[in-house]
Formats: structure tokens, sequence, C-alpha cells
């Protein structure tokens, strides 16, 4: 088929005779069309093959599986319309119709036994392959491999890659895929395996083959070792992550982390669930990690006698709740952290339960012991060199946390010159930003500072523009639309953005600083001047530290009710209010909130002037 494409086959097999012979019909008048064909003429084409209109995208996605070849278009649209299943977006970039598996068939029917076994497994490596890959594959030298590609490529199959020696490729993928499919699965776990051994003696990098190892590993199934399987999948699941490839990173851990169970192999499933871990903290933090695994990890690691590590699944596990405004068992694991830590004479461990117990402290009001809490958990763990995962976690997370609440107890000054050393001390890690920026802009907004939100806003995400990081990466775009309405631009449209980013990125499922950006977008509704609406988001605010418990923003909401209350007229109400967020802001030791609450009830006219 693809050499009477490319007009050196001198004689059509069959079955390219009836697809030429009806490829399209149009004005009348039969015509073949060779030329590749674009997303519209292929719905095009599709509808006058099929007498029905391709799904929504689905033009498009058998345009990228056929490249736009229209034997291969008509064959697969009629295909998908035989099946129903024309509207099938996934059906359209993986299905190969029976026609072409039949050219295919005639075509390399008239192969011998080595041929024949070298095209399935080039056909297993991929569309793309190394000729010296190949070889070691396929038990040939170089040289003789290259003259079979040759007697492969004279019947249309594959064809050398041009301006890249030693590099073959498949015709087109519909033809791979065609000796994929009909290689005997008892031949292709075998010739996965031949395929995985060449792969481990290329002494490639894994950034270039780990994957690919990790594939083949799995497709031989139980032929391979199960530990050489889950350590392979493990280094890809690296690979994908580098590229922030997250979610695909999580399904190859799940995987090692189920063969190394199934195996018995109980140091290697922990290594894997560090890992999951590790990439679920990053990409959505970790109130999107599976609590079983973390559970499951912590007995592994107290069973091997590795205390550190399994305190480091306590922490993450206690993250993943406090995150996730889950308060009543954060409280506990907090309570737990600590007593540990207390117990213990590993620094990493002692400062992990300072550090719990004073985020505990944050979410339920407290400032003033947050700020002590955290203080004692900086100053252990900057002690520590290692790069064991627990205590890099903790120099992550406490000098921010640390920095938030110095600037919440009042001193955001001081906070400033903590958050710039930790954003010196960042680097170019992409994370370490976008996890240094998500807690500064939350602390320059609710200090009223839209210069030094948007500076840390804009920092952040361009060090991360695909909103990889999603739970710290909501924060970062909040406070853009807060800092862009609080310094001049349209309000309105800032608004709507923000409730847009709460309801998607904060309220389902919940998570922490719910309430603080509720109140902060009533702020920006006041500056648009919907009072009404603030009120509302006011309500809402109220409603969740009501439902989840998180109270250190309480005094906030209070001072943005009273300006809207000031706002709407009532300065009675407004004085009340504000003198209540001034009272209760002091007791917890949010000198932050209270200083405010001071201006505001100093700015009232006079007569309502603060006591």
């Amino acid at each position: 088929l693809m050499g009477t494409v490319r007009g050196h086959a001198p004689t059509p097999g069959p079955h390219v005779r009836r697809m030429l012979a009806a490829v399209a019909r149009q004005d009348g008048h039969r015509r073949v069309v060779l030329g590749p064909l674009g997303p519209a003429d292929v719905a095009e084409l599709v509808r006058r093959e099929t007498g029905r209109s391709p799904g929504p995208g689905v033009a498009r996605d058998i345009q990228a599986r056929t490249e736009g070849n229209p034997l291969f278009v008509r064959e697969l649209a009629r295909f998908l319309a035989g099946a129903g299943r024309l509207s099938d977006r996934a059906a359209a970039r993986t299905a190969v119709p029976s026609t072409v598996r039949d050219i295919v068939r005639d075509r390399t029917a008239r192969l011998d036994d080595a041929d024949r076994r070298l095209i399935e497994i080039a056909a297993l490596m991929g569309r793309d392959v190394d000729a010296r890959l190949l070889a070691d594959a396929s038990g040939l030298d170089v040289p003789g491999c290259l003259a079979r590609l040759d007697d492969l490529a004279a019947l249309g199959l594959v064809e050398a890659a041009p301006g890249a020696p030693g590099e073959w490729r498949f015709a087109h993928d519909l033809v791979r895929e065609s000796v994929a499919r009909s290689t005997p699965a008892s031949d292709a776990g075998h010739l996965h395996l031949r395929i995985a051994a060449a792969l481990a003696r290329s002494r490639e990098p894994a950034e270039r083959h780990g994957e690919a190892l990790a594939h083949h590993l799995c497709s031989a199934g139980p032929l391979a070792e199960p530990a050489r399987t889950a350590e392979a999948l493990i280094v890809a699941a690296r690979v994908a992550a580098r590229r922030s490839a997250y979610a695909t990173a999580e399904r190859r851990l799940d995987t090692a982390i189920r063969i190394a169970r199934d195996a018995g192999l109980p140091a290697l499933e922990l290594t894997a669930l560090t890992e999951l871990t590790a990439v679920a903290g990053i990409h959505s933090g970790f109130v999107g990690a599976a609590l079983d695994h973390l559970d499951r990890a912590e007995t592994i690691a107290r069973s091997l006698g590795r205390e550190r590590e399994a305190t480091g699944f306590l922490f993450s596990r206690f993250l993943a709740h406090a995150q996730g405004i889950r308060l009543d068992a954060a409280g506990r694991l907090a309570r737990r952290l600590l007593d540990l830590g207390l117990r213990s004479a590993d620094p990493v461990v002692r400062a992990s339960g300072h550090h719990a117990w004073g985020v505990h402290q944050w979410s339920s009001g407290d400032v003033g012991g947050a700020l002590r809490s955290l203080r004692r958990s900086d100053s252990l763990v900057r002690a520590e060199r290692d790069a064991e995962p627990l205590r890099h976690r903790l120099q992550l997370s406490t000098p921010v946390m640390l920095a938030l609440n110095t600037a919440l107890h009042g001193d955001p000054v001081g906070a400033r010159r903590l958050f710039d050393a930790v954003e010196a001390a960042a680097g170019d890690d992409p994370y370490a930003i976008s996890v240094w920026g998500s807690f500064a802009v939350t602390a320059a907004a609710v200090a009223g500072d839209p210069a030094w939100a948007l500076r840390a806003a804009e920092t952040a995400i361009r060090a991360d523009p695909g909103f990889s990081f999603t739970f710290s990466g909501g924060y970062l775009r909040l406070a853009r639309q807060w800092a862009t309405a609080m310094s001049g631009g349209d309000p309105v449209a800032s608004a709507a953005e923000m409730a847009r980013l709460v309801e998607t990125t904060l309220v389902d499922p919940p998570r922490s600083n719910l309430a603080t950006w509720y109140a902060l977008l009533a702020e920006v509704l006041l500056r648009a001047g919907d009072v009404s609406a603030a009120t509302t988001a006011l309500d809402r605010a109220e409603t969740f530290i009501d439902a989840y418990g998180e109270r250190y923003a309480e005094g906030l909401v209070l001072l943005i009710r009273a300006e809207a209350l000031r706002d709407h007229g009532d300065l009675a109400s407004a004085e009340r209010v504000a003198r209540r967020a001034l009272a209760l802001s002091r007791e917890r030791g949010a000198g932050l909130f209270a200083a405010r609450a001071g201006d505001l009830l100093a700015g009232l006219p006079p007569g309502r002037q603060p006591r």
C-alpha cells in the first residue's frame, strides 16, 4: 500500500485496488487524491464515505492518526462508522481497520522467518527505530540488520529517517500497529523482554530509554523479574515527573507499588511509595495523596526500623488533612507528631512535630502560638544538612509558614525579609519557587500590599506557566487578580475571575485558605462598588470557617465586613464589627489584623474613634 501511494510499486495488490477504486467521488467523477488531507478535507471525506459527520475533534484525530493519507482516512472512517464509534475520539486514535491489517499481512506474507521476526521486534519498539538497538534485540550484527531493513523498505513497510543516520521508521504508524497486533501474544512477551535486555545494554542515560525500558518490561509481564520491572517503573516515573507529566508518573508508581507488594519486596515498595508521595505533593498538594498509601508506607517503614521515614509518611498524612481542612483528624495527627518528636533524639523528627503543631495552632487561630512552634521547627531543621525527604520537605515548608505567621503576627517587614531569603534559596527550582510564591502572595494580600502580591505572583507564575503545580498555583493566580484590582485594574473582571478560581481550585474538594480568599474576593467586590456581592462572599467565608474550623483569617473576615458596612453607610455597625475584629485579633496574636482594624476605626467619622 505505501509503495502504491509513493508510486514505486509496479502492481497494486487486490486490497489496494479495491481501496483505490472507492476513495472519493465528487461531482459525479471518480478521482483519487494521494496527497495528505487537512482536518477539513478529512471531515468532508468522512461525510462522503459514511453519510455522517464525525463527532467533535474526531476529524482532527483521524487526520493525525492517518497523517492525512486519504486511503487510510477512508478505511478508518468506515471502520469507526461500522462500529458505531464515529464520535469516539479514543477509538479514532487507536483503531486499526481490518482492511489495513489485510494489506500489511499481504506484504509480510512474502517475508522469510528472519525478516518477519525483525519487523515484529521493530513494531514493538515503536514508530521510530534505532537500527543498532534493533540489531542487538534481534541477535544480528548492524550491517546484517541494515541489509534486512533495506529489503523491508523495498516493500514499503519502513524507511530511513531523513537526516538521522542509523534511525529508521515505519512508513506509517498504522502499518506498525498492524504488524504489532498480528504478532502472537505468546511471542510478543519474549520479544519485549529481548528489547528490554537490549535497552539495558545500551548504556544510555535514563532520560533517553528509562520510559521505554519500563514499557517493555511491563509488556513482558510475568516473563520479567518483578524487582527489575518495579525499579524500571520508578525510574520512568522520575523521568515523567521531570517533564511535569505528573499523572503519568503517578500511574507508573502505582503499578510499581502493586508489583513490589505482590512479589513481597517491602523495601522496593517503600521506595515507590516515597516517590508517589513526593509526586502527589508537588502536583496537587498532599491533599491529593492517597491516605491508604501513606498509612501503608508508614507501616512498612516502621517494620524496617526506619523511624525518620515512618515519621515522614505520618507528617504527609497530617499535611493531607490540614490542606484538605479536615482539622479534627489533622489535630490528632499533629498531637501524635509532637509527642513523637518530644521523645525522639532525631532533630528532624522533633522539627516535624513542632511544625505540625504550629500549623495546627495557626489553623485554630492561635497565631502567637503557631509562631513560637514554627520558630522551634525552623531552628532544628536548619541544623540538618542531609537530603532525606522529610528534612527536605520541612526545609521547603517551615520557612514559608514561619514567614506567613510573622506577617500575621504584625511584622510584615520582617516577614518580607524571610520570604526574600526563601526566594533566594529556591534558585531556579520551579516547585520551590511556586511554594514560596503561594505563601508570599497570601501574606502580601492579607497585609493589603498589592505591589508585593503582584510581584510575587508574577515571579512564581513565570516559573510554572503551565499551571503544573495545581495546589500552589491556584493561590498565585488568585493573588494576581486581587493585586490587579487593588492597584487600579478592572475590579469587576478580576472579581469574576477570582470567583471562578475559588470555585474550581479551593471549594471542591475544600482546600486550606478558602475563607481567606473569599474575604479577599469580597474586598475586590467592594472596590467594584458591589456591596451586596461582597456581603455574600463574606457570608460564605464565615460559613466555611464554621464548617471547617480554620480560624486564622477570622479577624480579616470581620475587618472586611466592617469595611462593607462602612461603604453601605451603616457606621454604627461598622464600628461594632471593627472593634470585634480588633479584640479577637489581639487575643489570638494576629497583630496584622489588629493594626488594620485600628486604622479602620481611626478613619471613621468624628465621634467614632477607637478607644
